[in-house]
Protein backbone atom coordinates (compact mmCIF):
# COMPACT_ATOMS: atom_id res chain seq x y z
CA UNK A 1 0.00 0.00 0.00
CA UNK A 2 1.30 3.22 -0.85
CA UNK A 3 -1.45 5.73 -0.90
CA UNK A 4 -4.73 6.53 1.27
CA UNK A 5 -6.97 5.37 -1.50
CA UNK A 6 -5.42 1.57 -1.29
CA UNK A 7 -5.32 1.56 2.32
CA UNK A 8 -8.84 2.19 2.56
CA UNK A 9 -9.39 -0.39 -0.09
CA UNK A 10 -7.86 -3.13 1.75
CA UNK A 11 -9.82 -2.08 4.57
CA UNK A 12 -12.85 -2.75 2.95
CA UNK A 13 -11.81 -6.30 1.17
CA UNK A 14 -12.01 -7.13 4.84
CA UNK A 15 -15.83 -6.64 4.72
CA UNK A 16 -16.75 -10.51 3.82
CA UNK A 17 -15.31 -11.49 7.63
CA UNK A 18 -18.58 -10.22 8.48
CA UNK A 19 -19.29 -9.51 11.93
CA UNK A 20 -17.49 -12.14 14.69
CA UNK A 21 -18.04 -10.82 17.80
CA UNK A 22 -15.10 -11.82 20.56
CA UNK A 23 -12.38 -10.04 21.59
CA UNK A 24 -9.17 -12.09 21.28
CA UNK A 25 -8.42 -10.91 17.37
CA UNK A 26 -8.50 -7.20 19.18
CA UNK A 27 -6.14 -8.55 21.62
CA UNK A 28 -3.38 -10.02 20.11
CA UNK A 29 -3.33 -7.24 17.62
CA UNK A 30 -3.03 -4.59 20.90
CA UNK A 31 -0.39 -6.66 22.58
CA UNK A 32 1.65 -6.65 19.32
CA UNK A 33 1.15 -3.18 18.92
CA UNK A 34 2.78 -2.95 22.79
CA UNK A 35 -1.10 -1.65 23.99
CA UNK A 36 -1.76 1.75 22.81
CA UNK A 37 -5.40 1.80 24.29
CA UNK A 38 -3.77 1.80 27.58
CA UNK A 39 -2.48 5.41 26.91
CA UNK A 40 -5.51 6.81 26.10
CA UNK A 41 -8.14 8.88 28.41
CA UNK A 42 -11.34 8.35 26.97
CA UNK A 43 -15.03 8.53 27.11
CA UNK A 44 -16.89 4.95 25.96
CA UNK A 45 -20.27 5.29 24.31
CA UNK A 46 -22.64 2.63 23.45
CA UNK A 47 -26.50 2.56 23.34
CA UNK A 48 -29.13 1.71 20.51
CA UNK A 49 -29.58 5.20 19.25
CA UNK A 50 -28.08 8.65 20.26
CA UNK A 51 -24.61 7.42 20.13
CA UNK A 52 -23.10 9.80 17.36
CA UNK A 53 -25.21 12.85 18.23
CA UNK A 54 -23.52 12.27 22.00
CA UNK A 55 -20.19 12.16 20.64
CA UNK A 56 -20.70 15.23 18.85
CA UNK A 57 -22.35 17.19 21.98
CA UNK A 58 -19.38 16.43 24.02
CA UNK A 59 -16.66 16.38 21.55
CA UNK A 60 -18.20 20.50 20.65
CA UNK A 61 -18.77 21.27 24.40
CA UNK A 62 -15.05 19.81 25.84
CA UNK A 63 -13.17 21.61 21.99
CA UNK A 64 -14.95 24.68 23.29
CA UNK A 65 -13.28 24.55 26.62
CA UNK A 66 -9.79 23.99 25.26
CA UNK A 67 -9.52 20.12 25.07
CA UNK A 68 -7.88 18.21 21.86
CA UNK A 69 -10.92 15.49 21.40
CA UNK A 70 -10.39 12.03 19.56
CA UNK A 71 -13.54 11.04 18.29
CA UNK A 72 -14.18 7.46 16.71
CA UNK A 73 -17.70 6.90 15.19
CA UNK A 74 -19.77 4.78 12.44
CA UNK A 75 -20.99 4.76 9.78
CA UNK A 76 -19.16 7.53 8.45
CA UNK A 77 -21.67 9.95 6.41
CA UNK A 78 -19.30 12.18 4.28
CA UNK A 79 -15.90 10.46 4.09
CA UNK A 80 -14.60 7.35 5.15
CA UNK A 81 -11.52 8.94 6.98
CA UNK A 82 -14.33 10.70 9.28
CA UNK A 83 -14.69 7.97 11.30
CA UNK A 84 -11.14 8.06 13.05
CA UNK A 85 -10.88 12.66 13.30
CA UNK A 86 -9.19 14.64 15.67
CA UNK A 87 -11.31 18.12 16.93
CA UNK A 88 -13.51 16.99 14.07
CA UNK A 89 -11.02 16.71 11.60
CA UNK A 90 -10.39 13.59 9.78
CA UNK A 91 -7.36 11.23 9.68
CA UNK A 92 -5.39 12.76 7.02
CA UNK A 93 -3.70 10.92 3.97
CA UNK A 94 -0.61 10.18 5.54
CA UNK A 95 -1.69 9.09 9.05
CA UNK A 96 -4.17 6.81 7.57
CA UNK A 97 -1.77 5.46 5.10
CA UNK A 98 0.49 4.99 7.97
CA UNK A 99 -2.35 3.39 10.25
CA UNK A 100 -2.89 0.83 7.84
CA UNK A 101 0.80 0.10 6.60
CA UNK A 102 1.02 -0.44 10.87
CA UNK A 103 -2.03 -2.76 11.30
CA UNK A 104 -1.51 -5.26 7.71
CA UNK A 105 1.29 -7.14 9.13
CA UNK A 106 -0.48 -8.08 11.99
CA UNK A 107 -3.93 -8.96 9.99
CA UNK A 108 -2.14 -11.27 7.70
CA UNK A 109 -0.29 -13.00 11.09
CA UNK A 110 -3.59 -13.83 12.86
CA UNK A 111 -5.28 -14.64 9.67
CA UNK A 112 -2.99 -17.58 9.67
CA UNK A 113 -4.07 -18.62 13.33
CA UNK A 114 -7.16 -20.30 14.36
CA UNK A 115 -8.95 -16.91 15.04
CA UNK A 116 -9.27 -16.11 11.54
CA UNK A 117 -8.67 -12.75 9.80
CA UNK A 118 -9.56 -9.74 12.04
CA UNK A 119 -12.94 -7.57 10.40
CA UNK A 120 -13.42 -4.45 8.82
CA UNK A 121 -14.19 -2.78 12.19
CA UNK A 122 -11.74 -4.38 14.38
CA UNK A 123 -9.20 -3.58 11.46
CA UNK A 124 -10.23 0.14 12.05
CA UNK A 125 -10.08 0.19 15.88
CA UNK A 126 -6.74 -0.63 16.46
CA UNK A 127 -5.92 1.73 13.69
CA UNK A 128 -8.04 4.19 16.17
CA UNK A 129 -6.23 2.66 18.99
CA UNK A 130 -2.62 3.14 17.35
CA UNK A 131 -3.42 6.67 16.02
CA UNK A 132 -4.44 8.13 19.06
CA UNK A 133 -2.33 6.27 21.77
CA UNK A 134 0.95 6.50 19.82
CA UNK A 135 0.66 9.18 16.95
CA UNK A 136 -1.18 12.11 17.86
CA UNK A 137 -2.54 11.88 21.84
CA UNK A 138 -5.27 13.92 22.29
CA UNK A 139 -6.46 15.11 25.65
CA UNK A 140 -9.70 13.02 25.49
CA UNK A 141 -10.68 10.19 23.08
CA UNK A 142 -14.45 9.80 22.80
CA UNK A 143 -14.85 5.92 21.07
CA UNK A 144 -18.20 5.02 20.11
CA UNK A 145 -19.70 1.24 20.13
CA UNK A 146 -19.67 -0.20 16.92
CA UNK A 147 -22.43 -3.09 17.88
CA UNK A 148 -23.71 -3.59 21.41
CA UNK A 149 -20.59 -3.47 23.76
CA UNK A 150 -19.95 -6.42 26.05
CA UNK A 151 -17.81 -8.02 22.72
CA UNK A 152 -17.21 -5.00 20.39
CA UNK A 153 -14.09 -4.52 19.22
CA UNK A 154 -13.76 -0.94 21.34
CA UNK A 155 -14.28 -3.08 24.73
CA UNK A 156 -10.92 -2.91 24.90
CA UNK A 157 -10.23 0.33 26.39
CA UNK A 158 -10.34 1.43 30.37
CA UNK A 159 -12.29 4.56 30.61
CA UNK A 160 -12.93 7.62 32.59
CA UNK A 161 -16.88 7.46 31.96
CA UNK A 162 -19.03 4.50 30.65
CA UNK A 163 -22.13 5.95 28.73
CA UNK A 164 -25.15 4.24 27.68
CA UNK A 165 -27.35 6.69 25.89
CA UNK A 166 -30.80 4.02 24.95
CA UNK A 167 -32.31 0.78 24.64
CA UNK A 168 -33.94 -0.10 22.05
CA UNK A 169 -34.80 -3.29 19.80
CA UNK A 170 -31.96 -3.11 17.00
CA UNK A 171 -29.47 -6.21 15.75
CA UNK A 172 -31.91 -8.14 17.35
CA UNK A 173 -30.52 -10.77 15.38
CA UNK A 174 -26.94 -10.63 17.21
CA UNK A 175 -27.95 -8.92 20.68
CA UNK A 176 -30.81 -10.92 21.65
CA UNK A 177 -34.88 -10.64 20.70
CA UNK A 178 -35.28 -8.99 24.52
CA UNK A 179 -34.63 -5.23 26.08
CA UNK A 180 -32.87 -7.09 28.67
CA UNK A 181 -30.85 -9.30 26.68
CA UNK A 182 -30.06 -6.17 24.21
CA UNK A 183 -29.17 -4.28 28.04
CA UNK A 184 -27.07 -7.26 28.90
CA UNK A 185 -24.70 -6.51 26.11
CA UNK A 186 -24.66 -2.67 26.15
CA UNK A 187 -24.06 -3.05 30.10
CA UNK A 188 -20.73 -4.98 29.08
CA UNK A 189 -18.63 -1.84 28.41
CA UNK A 190 -18.75 -1.38 32.68
CA UNK A 191 -15.66 -1.61 34.04
CA UNK A 192 -15.20 -2.31 37.49
CA UNK A 193 -14.82 1.09 39.27
CA UNK A 194 -15.54 2.97 36.44
CA UNK A 195 -18.45 5.47 36.62
CA UNK A 196 -21.57 4.85 33.82
CA UNK A 197 -24.15 7.69 32.82
CA UNK A 198 -27.09 6.16 31.50
CA UNK A 199 -29.83 8.22 29.29
CA UNK A 200 -33.50 7.48 29.21
CA UNK A 201 -34.24 3.87 28.98
CA UNK A 202 -36.60 1.53 30.00
CA UNK A 203 -37.35 -0.20 33.43
CA UNK A 204 -36.42 -3.42 32.21
CA UNK A 205 -33.32 -2.42 30.71
CA UNK A 206 -32.02 -0.44 33.69
CA UNK A 207 -32.69 -3.44 35.58
CA UNK A 208 -30.60 -5.19 33.95
CA UNK A 209 -27.93 -2.38 33.47
CA UNK A 210 -27.98 -1.70 37.47
CA UNK A 211 -27.24 -5.21 38.46
CA UNK A 212 -24.31 -5.38 36.26
CA UNK A 213 -22.86 -1.97 38.03
CA UNK A 214 -23.57 -3.02 41.09
CA UNK A 215 -21.22 -6.53 40.02
CA UNK A 216 -18.49 -4.30 38.73
CA UNK A 217 -18.93 -1.67 41.95
CA UNK A 218 -19.14 1.04 38.91
CA UNK A 219 -21.81 3.91 40.45
CA UNK A 220 -24.29 4.88 38.30
CA UNK A 221 -25.95 8.98 37.14
CA UNK A 222 -29.43 8.13 35.96
CA UNK A 223 -31.85 9.81 33.47
CA UNK A 224 -34.98 11.29 35.64
CA UNK A 225 -33.29 10.45 39.09
CA UNK A 226 -29.64 12.62 38.74
CA UNK A 227 -30.48 14.81 35.70
CA UNK A 228 -33.14 15.31 33.17
CA UNK A 229 -35.10 17.47 30.38
CA UNK A 230 -38.01 20.26 30.95
CA UNK A 231 -40.50 18.62 28.17
CA UNK A 232 -41.43 22.25 27.16
CA UNK A 233 -39.02 24.02 24.88
CA UNK A 234 -39.10 27.57 23.31
CA UNK A 235 -37.49 28.62 19.39
CA UNK A 236 -35.35 31.58 20.72
CA UNK A 237 -34.16 31.82 17.00
CA UNK A 238 -34.56 29.94 13.71
CA UNK A 239 -33.60 26.76 14.05
CA UNK A 240 -32.44 26.65 17.40
CA UNK A 241 -34.43 24.97 20.66
CA UNK A 242 -34.19 25.80 23.73
CA UNK A 243 -34.42 23.67 26.53
CA UNK A 244 -34.05 23.24 30.72
CA UNK A 245 -31.35 20.40 32.18
CA UNK A 246 -31.64 19.64 35.62
CA UNK A 247 -28.67 18.00 37.38
CA UNK A 248 -29.40 16.82 41.01
CA UNK A 249 -30.72 19.36 43.21
CA UNK A 250 -29.20 22.55 41.29
CA UNK A 251 -31.46 25.05 39.64
CA UNK A 252 -32.28 23.76 36.13
CA UNK A 253 -30.24 25.81 33.34
CA UNK A 254 -31.25 26.89 29.80
CA UNK A 255 -29.32 25.64 26.88
CA UNK A 256 -29.86 26.08 23.13
CA UNK A 257 -29.36 23.27 20.64
CA UNK A 258 -29.27 23.62 16.92
CA UNK A 259 -29.68 19.28 16.86
CA UNK A 260 -34.11 19.20 17.01
CA UNK A 261 -36.13 17.11 18.49
CA UNK A 262 -36.85 15.53 21.99
CA UNK A 263 -33.99 12.87 21.62
CA UNK A 264 -31.69 15.29 21.32
CA UNK A 265 -32.85 17.38 24.01
CA UNK A 266 -32.50 13.72 25.93
CA UNK A 267 -29.13 12.79 24.33
CA UNK A 268 -27.52 16.54 25.20
CA UNK A 269 -28.88 16.44 28.89
CA UNK A 270 -26.46 12.65 28.86
CA UNK A 271 -23.20 14.60 27.35
CA UNK A 272 -24.08 17.51 30.25
CA UNK A 273 -24.53 14.86 32.80
CA UNK A 274 -21.36 13.15 31.54
CA UNK A 275 -19.11 15.93 31.17
CA UNK A 276 -20.39 16.50 35.46
CA UNK A 277 -19.08 13.28 35.89
CA UNK A 278 -15.59 13.34 34.24
CA UNK A 279 -15.40 16.81 36.06
CA UNK A 280 -15.33 14.95 39.44
CA UNK A 281 -12.76 12.13 37.50
CA UNK A 282 -10.56 14.34 36.13
CA UNK A 283 -10.75 17.34 38.42
CA UNK A 284 -11.12 19.80 35.84
CA UNK A 285 -13.55 21.77 35.62
CA UNK A 286 -15.44 22.70 32.25
CA UNK A 287 -16.67 26.41 32.26
CA UNK A 288 -20.37 26.79 31.93
CA UNK A 289 -19.91 29.07 28.90
CA UNK A 290 -18.07 26.87 27.01
CA UNK A 291 -20.93 24.29 27.48
CA UNK A 292 -23.54 26.95 26.13
CA UNK A 293 -21.16 27.58 23.17
CA UNK A 294 -20.81 23.95 22.37
CA UNK A 295 -24.24 22.40 22.34
CA UNK A 296 -25.37 25.38 20.92
CA UNK A 297 -22.32 25.01 17.83
CA UNK A 298 -22.73 20.94 17.45
CA UNK A 299 -24.21 19.13 14.71
CA UNK A 300 -24.45 15.88 13.03
CA UNK A 301 -24.43 15.19 9.55
CA UNK A 302 -27.70 12.88 8.52
CA UNK A 303 -29.19 13.43 11.74
CA UNK A 304 -32.65 15.87 10.87
CA UNK A 305 -30.41 17.71 8.69
CA UNK A 306 -32.08 20.24 6.20
CA UNK A 307 -30.25 20.04 2.60
CA UNK A 308 -32.50 23.01 1.50
CA UNK A 309 -35.82 24.77 2.42
CA UNK A 310 -38.51 25.66 0.76
CA UNK A 311 -39.42 23.15 -0.19
CA UNK A 312 -37.64 21.44 2.58
CA UNK A 313 -35.75 18.64 1.94
CA UNK A 314 -35.00 16.73 5.00
CA UNK A 315 -32.07 13.40 5.59
CA UNK A 316 -32.78 11.17 8.98
CA UNK A 317 -30.78 8.61 9.27
CA UNK A 318 -33.52 6.67 11.26
CA UNK A 319 -33.06 2.98 11.06
CA UNK A 320 -34.60 1.10 13.72
CA UNK A 321 -38.03 1.22 15.20
CA UNK A 322 -36.96 3.94 17.85
CA UNK A 323 -35.02 6.44 15.42
CA UNK A 324 -38.23 6.22 13.33
CA UNK A 325 -40.20 7.19 16.46
CA UNK A 326 -38.01 10.65 17.07
CA UNK A 327 -38.20 11.29 13.54
CA UNK A 328 -42.05 10.78 13.78
CA UNK A 329 -42.36 13.01 16.64
CA UNK A 330 -40.07 15.85 15.10
CA UNK A 331 -42.27 16.00 11.96
CA UNK A 332 -45.33 16.28 13.87
CA UNK A 333 -44.10 19.04 15.74
CA UNK A 334 -42.43 21.02 12.48
CA UNK A 335 -44.79 19.87 10.44
CA UNK A 336 -49.10 19.59 11.97
CA UNK A 337 -51.30 18.65 9.69
CA UNK A 338 -48.88 18.61 6.69
CA UNK A 339 -48.43 16.39 3.54
CA UNK A 340 -45.36 15.06 3.18
CA UNK A 341 -43.19 12.25 1.18
CA UNK A 342 -40.83 9.79 2.31
CA UNK A 343 -37.97 8.72 0.56
CA UNK A 344 -37.17 5.54 2.00
CA UNK A 345 -34.56 2.04 1.77
CA UNK A 346 -33.66 -0.31 4.79
CA UNK A 347 -31.68 -3.69 5.09
CA UNK A 348 -33.25 -7.13 4.87
CA UNK A 349 -33.17 -7.47 8.78
CA UNK A 350 -35.63 -4.76 9.52
CA UNK A 351 -39.78 -5.32 9.84
CA UNK A 352 -40.89 -2.21 7.57
CA UNK A 353 -44.50 -2.15 9.29
CA UNK A 354 -42.85 -2.61 12.67
CA UNK A 355 -40.63 0.60 11.51
CA UNK A 356 -43.48 2.84 9.91
CA UNK A 357 -45.95 2.02 12.31
CA UNK A 358 -45.10 5.59 14.26
CA UNK A 359 -45.99 7.23 10.86
CA UNK A 360 -49.99 6.11 10.58
CA UNK A 361 -51.28 9.12 11.92
CA UNK A 362 -49.34 11.45 9.29
CA UNK A 363 -50.11 12.57 5.98
CA UNK A 364 -47.36 10.85 3.85
CA UNK A 365 -46.42 9.69 0.55
CA UNK A 366 -44.39 6.75 0.27
CA UNK A 367 -41.73 5.89 -1.98
CA UNK A 368 -39.44 3.02 -1.26
CA UNK A 369 -36.48 2.82 -3.25
CA UNK A 370 -32.83 0.44 -2.62
CA UNK A 371 -29.48 1.23 -2.69
CA UNK A 372 -25.91 -0.35 -3.34
CA UNK A 373 -25.10 -2.32 -0.05
CA UNK A 374 -24.71 -6.05 0.41
CA UNK A 375 -27.93 -6.08 3.21
CA UNK A 376 -29.96 -3.48 1.33
CA UNK A 377 -33.08 -4.87 0.87
CA UNK A 378 -35.15 -3.87 -2.63
CA UNK A 379 -37.74 -1.63 -3.27
CA UNK A 380 -40.13 -4.05 -4.75
CA UNK A 381 -40.04 -6.28 -0.81
CA UNK A 382 -40.58 -3.23 1.23
CA UNK A 383 -43.41 -2.09 -1.30
CA UNK A 384 -45.30 -5.08 -0.61
CA UNK A 385 -44.48 -5.74 2.89
CA UNK A 386 -45.35 -1.96 3.95
CA UNK A 387 -48.54 -1.32 5.70
CA UNK A 388 -48.95 2.34 4.77
CA UNK A 389 -52.23 4.04 2.78
CA UNK A 390 -50.22 5.97 -0.25
CA UNK A 391 -46.98 4.36 -1.36
CA UNK A 392 -44.80 3.88 -5.08
CA UNK A 393 -41.33 1.95 -5.57
CA UNK A 394 -38.95 3.12 -7.50
CA UNK A 395 -35.41 0.56 -7.62
CA UNK A 396 -33.15 3.66 -8.71
CA UNK A 397 -33.12 6.15 -5.69
CA UNK A 398 -31.27 9.07 -8.21
CA UNK A 399 -34.18 8.09 -10.25
CA UNK A 400 -36.48 8.58 -7.65
CA UNK A 401 -35.20 11.60 -5.84
CA UNK A 402 -35.17 13.43 -9.32
CA UNK A 403 -38.88 12.44 -9.91
CA UNK A 404 -39.57 13.97 -6.54
CA UNK A 405 -37.44 17.43 -6.61
CA UNK A 406 -38.93 18.21 -10.19
CA UNK A 407 -42.51 17.27 -8.63
CA UNK A 408 -42.19 19.26 -5.69
CA UNK A 409 -43.94 22.94 -4.72
CA UNK A 410 -42.32 25.19 -2.84
CA UNK A 411 -44.99 24.18 0.72
CA UNK A 412 -44.05 20.69 -0.19
CA UNK A 413 -41.95 18.38 2.42
CA UNK A 414 -39.22 15.75 1.51
CA UNK A 415 -37.81 13.17 4.17
CA UNK A 416 -34.89 10.76 3.24
CA UNK A 417 -34.87 8.30 5.63
CA UNK A 418 -33.89 4.78 6.24
CA UNK A 419 -30.09 3.44 6.40
CA UNK A 420 -27.51 6.23 7.61
CA UNK A 421 -25.51 4.36 4.41
CA UNK A 422 -28.27 5.06 1.92
CA UNK A 423 -28.88 8.66 3.90
CA UNK A 424 -24.87 9.16 3.06
CA UNK A 425 -25.15 8.37 -0.42
CA UNK A 426 -28.31 10.99 -0.75
CA UNK A 427 -26.15 13.33 1.25
CA UNK A 428 -23.41 13.17 -1.26
CA UNK A 429 -25.15 13.80 -4.15
CA UNK A 430 -25.97 17.45 -2.12
CA UNK A 431 -22.68 18.24 -0.78
CA UNK A 432 -20.68 16.74 -3.86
Amino acid sequence: MKTAEEAIAWIHSLLPFGIKPGLARMEAMLAALDHPEEKLQAIHVAGTNGKGSTVSFLRHMLQADGWSVGTFTSPYVEQFAERISMNGVPIGDADLLAAAQKIRPLVEEIAKTPLGSPTEFEVLTAMMLWHFGEVVRPDICLVEVGLGGRMDSTNVISPLVSVITTIGYDHMHILGDTLSEIAYEKAGIIKPGTPVVVGNVPEEALAVIGEVAVDKQASLTLFGADFGVETDVVQPEPGVEAFEWKWQRKPAATYKLAMIGPHQRENAAVALATLSVLEKQTACMIREETRREGLKQASWPGRFEYMQQKPDIILDGAHNKEGYEALAAVLEARYPGKKMIMLLAATREKDICDLLAPFHELDIDFMFTTFDFPRAQSAEVLYERAEVASKRCISDWRAALTEVREQMAEEDVLVVAGSLYFVSDVRRGFVG
